[in-house]
């Protein structure tokens, strides 16, 4: 039998309970973002900027459509973030080889740069938090996170997972 602390508690949840895990998740994502979104305003940029430029590193010369497909967001709020980073030397846009109408994108050496640095301040603090939570409590994270994906989002997750696990 399990004890009121173990596996069937969570199965019976209060509404409080509930409440104060997505405040934690709000306040966590909030610290999460604070170290990249300062090192964007040097840029004048935003977090799409950021989400940009990370995808395009996990998924070189994808297509804009793929980009949009992986961001949610509307092509028109796309395009103004990524003509902002090809201006600014971070992102390179080249036509299709096979379909003329398609562009590919790729991080030029200088936006690489920048992704790097905003990854590393977030892959300090998950590393730390995850050190802190022990390995029970990150499988238990990833696994609450995968659960909350929608399918159409689980499948572009499980898509940019598979060269890195």
């Amino acid at each position: 039998m399990n004890s009121p602390s173990g596996p069937a508690s969570l199965l019976f949840l209060t509404d409080e309970q509930l409440r104060s895990g997505i405040e934690a998740m709000f306040f966590a994502y909030r610290s999460f973002t604070a170290d990249p979104d300062r090192l964007l305003a040097d840029y004048g940029y935003g977090r799409a900027h950021h989400r940009a430029l990370h995808f395009i590193k996990d998924a070189p010369n994808t297509t804009v459509n793929n980009l949009l497909s992986i961001l949610g967001v509307t092509k028109q709020s796309l395009n103004r973030v990524l003509r902002t980073l090809i201006e600014d030397g971070m992102v390179q846009s080249d036509v299709g080889t096979v379909d003329r109408r398609e562009r590919h994108l790729s991080l030029t050496d200088k936006g690489a740069a920048l992704e790097a640095q905003l990854a590393q301040v977030q892959q300090e603090r998950v590393r730390a938090a995850f050190r802190t939570a022990g390995p029970e409590a990150v499988a238990g994270f990833r696994a609450v996170c995968e659960a909350m994906m929608y399918t159409d989002v689980k499948a572009h997750f499980d898509a940019l997972q598979s060269p890195h696990d």
